[in-house]
């Protein structure tokens, strides 16, 4: 009988532990609650809390609370870790029914980090086998200074947009006061659907986006309601709109681009990001209401120009100071110095007079770019203040392309390229100074496996001709037999060191100058044509001004800079050729204008001796006896070598070539050193 009141006892303790063993302990409930509050699971967060919690906050002061906030406060990486109790103190608290943990909190927002303590208390709640334990909760465990009431605010300050300035300081992209057309409902009399549709046309906008404005919530009768920025210089349809009933305008700060369409490629523009773009940038450096870069310029330098918006987050109760939960300061964008001259720039921008072409301006003792044209071109304020269908239509039909960047784009360099091929020459000895060659007759042909292929020259030339003649004279068949002589691999090698083929070395993007279509000269013929420009070469107009720098530089070619703060006269390839090598090519580039039998004549007019190479790329296809034709000169002031123009027009072949590019970089220089 002992021995089975014996069992019964011990059948009764393995039963009581294991329902001891079974009952959630108040630190596995708070470990559970703590995962559910890591991953932002609000709504289970919420069935964990005691009944009076329940009761206190319903459902839209947790759940919904809980998601605005932290939605509008952007948190991200939430790290929430508790103390974790002894087994004594859990022991204790089973026995109590409550237990306390403290535990922290941290988290990343819109204006930094944010971290705090706090203590949670769970209590047991439920009878027998519906016992758990709950969260007492209060809004302490959102932030601890909203305890006891109190509302979370967030201020920002948008920062003030970088400017974009030339070397002398003066304005390429600036913030300035423009005029803000808007209007006030009340006054749309008598006829507001005409009123309405006068402005829409005025200001490149439909009705329907005027009506959205109208229709906005916080708009009444009286207020003013902004529609549109309009370009200060556009006086016409300010005018016009001033004369519509209901229309007022104010002053308020915008962007600005004083040089118009001198610029619009280089400086390009911003605007209102779209979706596309947003998607494309890192979480929270962007709202769905900002504006970007969105070309040129603007484009490249976005991350410097924008600044970073200013950010407080606070708790104000009243009667009290307001308590500052994080707060990050505005940062302002950076002002961009470059070190091009607006005023070169806009008088090459001139010279072109609606012609299209582009024009590299360098400093050639320094690499500094002091112009980077492309005409034509648009006006980056239009597109900033809103462009009509119209305006946009014409603009994408136009046959000239105003809308393509060509300083970015490569070009058949025609003849221009003589000299680098005349110092490839030279510095691997196939070209030797004064040493002449025989030519006989305008035509020459390499002989078999040329077919009926010839090149040919302009002129005939009364004896031998050596390097300095065939440049003054620009001899094709002297660099084709030359670049014959020395060979594809010599050629191509020396091309190379001056860039061909490589990335080019600029801040802002430029196409990589190529030798071919293929990459390498596959034939004789091929050959022989890129000696002198054309063949399958090509190359941009920067890359061709910076071909010229060794005959100014003892023989080292220079980097090209575009912001001030970069170092400059860097070498990007050094001795090409030697100092004396260098001086023969520079004094022939100087006869090429002051020789009777010179290509580039045209450019004594000015006052003030000129030295440069002329070029003419012909764009005629296979079988074609002519076709189109780009003219081109690259010259600089002999003497004082400060700037040095590489100058493209298209569409030569009627206005005399070359010589009609002479004309527009002999007036530029004489205007530059006047």
């Amino acid at each position: 009988m002992k021995k089975i009141i014996a069992l019964i006892s011990v059948l009764l303790l393995v039963v009581i532990t294991a329902c001891a063993e079974d009952e959630v302990t108040p630190q596995e409930r708070f470990d559970q609650y703590v995962k559910h509050w890591n991953k932002k699971e609000f709504s289970e967060m919420y069935k964990m809390v005691t009944t009076n919690s329940e009761k206190e906050y319903p459902t839209e002061e947790f759940v919904d609370r809980y998601k605005n906030i932290y939605g509008d406060l952007n948190v991200e990486n939430l790290k929430v870790t508790y103390k974790k109790l002894s087994a004594e103190d859990i022991e204790t608290a089973m026995e109590k029914g409550t237990a306390q943990f403290p535990f922290q909190v941290k988290m990343e927002t819109i204006a930094g980090p944010i971290n705090f303590d706090y203590e949670a208390t769970l209590i047991q709640e439920g009878e027998e086998e519906n016992k758990n334990w709950f969260v007492k909760w209060d809004p302490g465990f959102i932030f601890p200074q909203i305890k006891d009431g109190g509302k979370i605010r967030i201020d920002t300050e948008a920062p003030k947009r970088g400017e974009i300035l030339d070397r002398n300081r003066m304005p390429l992209a600036i913030n300035d006061k423009v005029p803000e057309i808007g209007v006030v409902p009340e006054r749309l009399q008598p006829n507001p659907e005409e009123q309405k549709q006068k402005i829409a046309d005025l200001l490149g906008m439909s009705v329907e986006e005027i009506n959205n404005a109208l229709n906005a919530g916080w708009v009444k009768p009286n207020l003013y309601v902004p529609l549109a920025k309009v370009p200060k210089n556009d006086e016409e349809t300010l005018s016009q709109l001033a004369g519509i009933n209901g229309v007022s305008q104010r002053a308020v700060t915008g962007r600005v681009y004083p040089n118009g369409e001198a610029t619009g490629h280089l400086v390009g523009y911003i605007g209102k990001i779209t979706a596309e773009e947003l998607e494309k940038q890192e979480p929270g450096t962007y709202g769905p209401n900002d504006i970007i870069g969105k070309r040129g310029m603007e484009q490249l330098f976005e991350d410097r120009l924008k600044g970073t918006q200013g950010v407080a987050i606070t708790v104000e109760k009243e009667g009290q100071d307001p308590v500052v939960l994080a707060e990050k300061r505005v940062e302002h964008g950076e002002n961009i110095i470059t070190t091009i001259d607006a005023e070169l720039q806009k008088q090459i921008y001139a010279t072109y007079d609606g012609d299209a072409g582009t024009t590299a301006a360098i400093h050639p003792k320094t690499g500094e770019t002091l112009a980077l044209v492309s005409s034509p071109s648009f006006d980056p304020n239009q597109f900033l203040f809103g462009i009509s269908q119209s305006e946009w239509d014409k603009l994408q039909n136009d046959p000239q392309q105003p809308l393509v960047n060509r300083f970015t784009a490569t070009y058949a360099p025609g003849s221009t390229i003589k000299p680098v091929t005349a110092a490839i020459g030279l510095g691997n000895g196939t070209i030797k100074p004064g040493e002449g060659m025989e030519i006989n007759g305008l035509t020459w042909s390499g002989g078999e496996g040329w077919g009926n292929y010839e090149v040919r020259r302009v002129s005939e030339s009364n004896g031998p001709v050596d390097v300095t003649n065939a440049l003054i004279r620009s001899d094709n068949i002297f660099f084709a037999r030359k670049a014959v002589e020395m060979g594809v691999e010599k050629y191509s090698s020396g091309l190379k060191k001056f860039g061909f083929s490589k990335e080019f070395p600029y801040t802002y993007p430029i196409e990589t100058s190529t030798i071919s279509n293929s990459g390498s000269l596959d034939d004789e013929v091929l050959l022989a044509d890129t000696s002198y420009g054309q063949g399958e070469l090509q190359m941009s107009a920067l890359h061709l001004a910076s071909t010229f720098t060794p005959f100014l530089n003892d023989g080292n070619l220079l980097k090209p800079v575009l912001l001030a703060d970069e170092e400059k006269s860097q070498v990007w390839q050094e001795q090409l050729i030697s100092t004396e090598q260098a001086k023969v090519v520079r004094e022939a580039l100087r006869k090429v204008v002051s020789s009777p039998i010179g290509t580039a004549k045209g450019a004594q007019k000015a006052d003030f001796p000129i030295s440069g190479k002329t070029g003419t790329a012909e764009l005629k296809k296979a079988g074609e006896e002519s076709g189109a034709e780009n003219g081109w000169f690259v010259a600089y002031p002999s003497d004082s070598q400060d700037i040095l123009l590489a100058m493209m027009v298209e569409s030569t072949e009627d206005r005399g070539g070359s010589a009609y590019t002479i004309d527009k970089v002999t007036e530029v220089l004489s205007a530059y050193k006047n």
